[in-house]
């Protein structure tokens, strides 16, 4: 296959969407999530396929290729929920006149066409085409080998569902060969902004050999310290929540920081504390600090708050970090100075989610510090540019001193 043409195919179809009515892709939301609805059987019986494939994956993993009648409510809640959202395209971000009938306007657009490698969940692909489609962005995507069989029903449900009802045809792709990987991410005149999601030298390896912008994070390295004027109830509560709610996610507790004062009567409290038993390892090396997706979380015993903060910086990767206290002048410290995308305060790390943020949904979490950063939805999804209307105006006579401008903001 010519993946660039297919890249081409997909560009010129973009331009179509973003000028498309926000009416009709809405309409286009509503008959994939029907569709979604009517072909269930069929996508489980090919998600069952994958899971046999797998079946020597590791349970976490397992538990993210899964997709069964919970996450197709999740994915059409979503979808659904997105619809409601306002449209992130044509809002005016700023307007001002620069003289008598010369007008400027900033507005907001699409981006074009997004580049998505996502890792083996299905329910992701989902939520990326939807997206796409509400924000007016072309999509081309590519998932992990492992849900071959479920990312194939979904996307040629969605793909027939929302073309059938009006969208334009090629306004979306999906890569199904993991070495057309190299060769998209040299698509530069095509692919407007690239969406990685893996392991971080997968992420690394996007950076260093693209020339197209990349927006993502690696590693979901999320601390929780607990004070030593924590709430211990409260402070057991999170940190079993953080954990084991759902441990294959990015935005899962990895490293347990307690401050010297505490740490003895928490981790006597801990065993048994949750349904399910997690392993609490003592940090050793630097080794230690790392993403587990697993029922396994580092602790190490910190002198004060400061250290706690300078060990988050140091080996953190800037997703989402969490501090359990009562007293909010130390609250206050740790969520202005921890470097992350999320800084939290008595509440669990689970919550770094753009469904839980009321964005409907996210294509992905960046871990950056250019905007847009943490759970991206809608409104990361979109640019802008500078529309001007004049009545032949002319630099010339403002250059002259013919005339001048006269700035006024609408």
């Amino acid at each position: 296959m010519d993946y660039k043409e297919l890249a081409r195919e997909v560009k010129s179809a973009s331009i179509m969407l973003g000028s498309a009515p926000e009416k009709l892709r809405n309409e286009a939301l509503e008959a994939i999530a029907a569709a979604l609805e009517e072909k269930k059987e069929a996508i489980f019986a090919e998600n069952k396929k994958d899971l046999e494939a797998g079946s020597n994956l590791a349970k976490p993993i397992l538990g993210r290729l899964k997709f069964d009648e919970h996450k197709l409510e999740d994915v059409t809640a979503g979808i659904r929920g997105l619809m409601e959202l306002e449209d992130p395209s044509g809002k005016v971000l700023m307007e001002r006149d620069l003289d008598e009938g010369l007008h400027l306007v900033r507005v907001t657009c699409p981006i074009g066409v997004i580049g998505v490698i996502f890792e083996s969940r299905p329910d992701a692909l989902v939520q990326i085409s939807s997206l796409c489609i509400k924000s007016g962005n072309g999509a081309i995507l590519k998932g992990g080998s492992e849900a071959k069989h479920t990312n194939k029903i979904l996307f040629d449900t969605i793909y027939e569902a929302a073309v059938k009802a009006g969208l334009p045809e090629h306004f979306a792709a999906l890569i199904e060969d993991r070495t057309a990987i190299d060769e998209l991410i040299t698509c530069t005149e095509s692919i407007d902004l690239l969406i990685p999601r893996g392991s971080n030298a997968f992420v690394q390896h996007i950076m260093n050999n693209s020339d197209i912008p990349v927006m993502g994070h690696a590693d979901g390295i999320c601390h929780i310290y607990v004070d030593k004027e924590a709430d211990l109830n409260k402070a057991i509560k999170l940190i079993v929540d953080s954990k084991t709610q759902y441990v294959a996610a990015c935005n899962t507790a990895e490293t347990l920081l307690l401050h010297k004062e505490i740490a003895k009567e928490v981790m006597e409290r801990l065993p048994g504390a949750g349904e399910i038993e997690v392993e609490y390892i003592p940090a050793q090396s630097e080794a230690d600090y790392r993403e587990y997706l697993d029922y396994k979380m580092t602790v190490k015993v910190v002198e004060d708050e400061m250290e706690a903060i300078r060990h988050i910086n140091r080996y953190g990767s800037h997703h989402t970090d969490a501090i359990i206290t009562e007293n909010q002048q130390a609250a206050d410290l740790f969520q202005n100075l921890v470097d992350s995308a999320g800084v939290y305060h008595n509440a669990s790390t689970r919550f770094a989610d753009g469904f839980r943020y009321g964005f409907g949904a996210e294509v992905g979490i960046s871990t950056g510090k250019m905007p847009p950063r943490g759970p991206v939805g809608l409104d990361g999804l979109v640019t802008y540019k500078y529309k001007l209307k004049g009545n032949g105006h002319i630099v010339a006579d403002y250059a002259s001193g013919k005339k001048s401008f006269h700035f006024k903001d609408k």
